[in-house]
């Protein structure tokens, strides 16, 4: 029974978020005109706060 509880327990705290706050994703399109012609860019991410990752094409 004390297993049952301890393995409870656990499933608990990993469904309440204690594992820190949720990545949130972002994304920025851009389109450029100027002499040289037509330019874009892109970029992809996510972040939590303190972590980020992030893609830029």
């Amino acid at each position: 029974m004390t297993r049952l509880a301890l393995i409870a327990a656990f499933a608990a705290l990993a469904a309440c978020g204690a594992d820190g706050p949720p990545m949130t994703p972002n994304a920025n399109v851009g389109l450029n005109l100027g002499a040289g012609g037509v330019s874009t860019n892109a970029s992809l991410g996510a972040s939590n706060g303190m972590f980020s990752v992030g893609l830029g094409l």
